[in-house]
C-alpha cells in the first residue's frame, strides 16, 4: 500500500513538471496590470552591477532593476518583458517583480 502512495505522488508531480526541471514561481506586475504570473525556470535582467540570472534555490535578493528586457523562461514559453524601473525581490523560490516604483 505504501509503495501506492508513493507511485500516485510521483505522477502528480510528473504531470506538474513534465519536463522534470525545476521551477519557481515568477509574478510581474505594477500597480493596474500583472505583466507574468506563473511558474518558470529562470528570469534574466539588469542591475547596477550587470547582467543576472535567477533560477531555482537562488539565494535571497533584493535589488533595483535598470532599464532592460527581463526575460523569463517557462514551460508555457518565453517572455520578455520590457523595464523602465523595477524592484526585485527573490525569496524561498519566489521571484516577485514591482514595476513603476
Amino acid at each position: 500500500m505504501a509503495d501506492e502512495t508513493i507511485s500516485q505522488t510521483e505522477q502528480v508531480q510528473a504531470v506538474a513538471k513534465p519536463s522534470g526541471k525545476p521551477t519557481m514561481s515568477v509574478k510581474v506586475y505594477a500597480p493596474f496590470q500583472v505583466y507574468f504570473e506563473g511558474d518558470a525556470y529562470s528570469v534574466s535582467a539588469i542591475n547596477a552591477t550587470g547582467p543576472f540570472d535567477i533560477l531555482p534555490k537562488h539565494h535571497n535578493f533584493l535589488c533595483m532593476l535598470e532599464p532592460c528586457m527581463l526575460a523569463i523562461k517557462s514551460p508555457q514559453g518565453d517572455k520578455n518583458i520590457k523595464i523602465h524601473r523595477a524592484l526585485m525581490h527573490v525569496k524561498a523560490d519566489r521571484v516577485v517583480v514591482f514595476m513603476d516604483v
